[in-house]
Parts: structure tokens; C-alpha cells; sequence
């Protein structure tokens, strides 16, 4: 694949791209799927811009997206954040329905959402792991894009941008919660995703590769983000993905404490630990008692 030939950095570049008129808000835009007519020289190309993205789509658009490549069903959202690389495999084979919202980070830049949008993470999803919607749900996602098109179309005064703001807030807040849905319903496969981490967490140390476990690492073995994994986890558990690992390695420590002559320094290096004070800090946090204190008591 082409290195990165193009940062776009405007919504209007879009509109140009799509052969649109400019945006009547400069800093958000809702168009229109069916505009998405792929041209010969934006394949295999890769892409970053400095905006967030939502798309909703019905059908394969031959998206790649980080590692993955997704073909979309019908009510379907995918995101996307500033600075994050996309490109497109394919020319789709018919038109797609539904619609993509741009908006600009300077939007939200003053505002409760811009102080809170790192916290909705599925910005850093990868494709396959989109958000599939129910028909209510959908119904619920397209009345907020309703409220943000006709205050950008159509009353352009000093309430629409807080008015707008609201709206895209209470949408993303609701993918919030349609997104926890997902996860309940996919509980099965999830508790299948939670064995593969206790088992890449076991292979880790098995193998000796030296070094901590990370949520990459893991995210990585079970073919999923990191965001994603540490987001299913805590819905299924209350733990993050970096949580597990370090009450992995907390239990494996008090195992080899109480089996070994081994001093703390001596087992905090075999754990991965860099530095034997991190991993006295860390131990203490969630035993509430040093190591040494721990091999004492037991």
C-alpha cells in the first residue's frame, strides 16, 4: 500500500472530495451516503484527517481500517478520531444507504463534550468491532442526525451550536449504551475472549519473553483493540484489561512468595518488573500489605 498521500484537515475537503457544495457549518456536516462514489485514485491510498467520524451504513463499502477490513449489514456505526489512518480497498457494487457525520474537534472544543470525548471509546474501535444497531435503536441514532441537519441547514443563530452539541452528545451517549447492550448479548463470546486473556496471560510467562504483559499484547491475542478488549472486559468483570493483568501477576507473585527463598528484588525481576519498588507499590495496592509482609503472614 501507497504511504499516507493525504491529511485532510477541513470538513470542506470532504465536500470537495464528494464533489459537494461548502458545508453550511464549517466545523460539522452530515452527508449523505449515496454520495460516497469511490474514484480510481483514492484506492489503496492511505488517509488520516483531523476530525471525529460516525458512519452509518447498510452495505459493504470495501472500508480498511487499521488491520480489519468489514463489510457493514444493515444499521451499523463505526467511528473513527482525529489522526487515525483509513483507506479504501474497493469500489463499493451498488449504493449504499445511510449517512456520515464529520465534525470538527473545535465544535466541542469549549464545551462538556470536548472535556469528556476521550472517554467514549469506541473512537479508537477498530471496524470489525462497529456497533450493531436494532431497528429501535437505529430509529433512536437517526432522530438525534435529524435535530444536528436541520440546525445546520436551517437555523444558524447563537442557540445552534449549543443546540447541536446537545444533540451529537446525547447520540454519542446513547452508543454509549447501545454499545454495553452489545456486549450483554454477546456474553457467551465474551467469556470465551476472558479464557483466551487467562491463557495469553499463562503463555506470556510460559515462554519468557521477558518484560510486563500490556493491554496491546493481549488485544493482539485475541484479535480485538485494546479499547474494545478493555471495554468488554470491564462490562463483563468491573476490571479493565489492565486491571486483569496486574491481579494476574499479583496472584502469581504471592504464589512464588510463599514457595520460593527468593527475595522481592529476585522475584519482582522474574515477574517483568523493571524496577522492584513498582512492583512493591503495585503489590501493596491490592493486597493492602508489602510483599514482605505478605510472606510473613502466610
Amino acid at each position: 500500500m501507497k504511504e499516507i498521500a493525504m491529511e485532510i484537515k477541513s470538513i470542506n475537503q470532504i465536500h470537495q472530495a464528494y464533489g459537494l457544495d461548502k458545508p453550511t457549518n464549517p466545523l460539522i456536516s452530515i452527508i449523505d451516503m449515496k454520495h460516497f462514489v469511490v474514484k480510481d485514485e483514492w484506492l489503496n491510498v492511505k488517509y488520516t484527517n483531523s476530525f471525529y467520524c460516525v458512519f452509518l451504513k447498510d452495505g459493504s463499502c470495501g472500508l480498511d481500517y487499521g488491520r480489519n477490513t468489514y463489510d457493514f449489514d444493515e444499521g451499523v456505526l463505526s467511528f473513527m478520531a482525529p489522526g487515525q489512518v483509513y483507506s479504501v480497498k474497493s469500489k463499493p457494487n451498488r449504493e449504499i444507504k445511510g449517512w456520515m457525520l464529520y465534525f470538527h474537534p473545535e465544535l466541542i472544543r469549549n464545551t462538556t463534550l470536548g472535556k469528556e470525548i476521550d472517554r467514549y471509546g469506541f473512537f479508537s474501535y477498530q471496524v470489525h468491532e462497529a456497533l450493531h444497531l436494532s431497528q429501535q435503536e437505529q430509529s433512536a441514532i437517526t432522530d438525534c442526525i435529524k435535530v444536528i441537519k436541520q440546525e445546520i441547514l436551517e437555523r444558524i443563530d447563537r442557540h445552534s451550536n449549543t443546540v447541536v452539541v446537545s444533540a451529537l452528545g446525547l447520540l454519542l451517549n446513547l452508543c454509549r449504551r447501545f454499545y454495553e447492550r452489545q456486549f450483554n448479548t454477546r456474553s457467551s463470546s465474551n467469556k470465551d475472549v476472558l479464557s483466551q486473556v487467562e491463557s495469553s496471560l499463562k503463555d506470556f510467562y510460559h515462554s519468557d519473553q521477558g518484560g510486563l504483559p500490556t493491554v496491546s499484547y493481549l488485544a493482539k491475542k485475541v484479535h480485538l483493540s485494546p479499547g474494545y478488549l478493555s471495554d468488554l472486559l470491564r462490562n463483563e468483570t468491573g476490571k479493565s484489561a489492565k486491571e486483569h493483568i496486574n491481579l494476574f501477576i499479583i496472584d502469581k507473585a504471592k504464589t512464588v512468595l510463599l514457595n520460593s527463598n527468593a527475595t522481592v528484588s529476585e522475584i519482582a525481576f522474574g515477574l517483568g518488573y523493571e524496577y522492584p519498588q513498582h512492583f512493591s507499590k503495585i503489590f501493596k495496592l491490592k493486597t493492602g500489605m508489602s510483599p514482605g509482609s505478605y510472606r510473613k503472614v502466610n
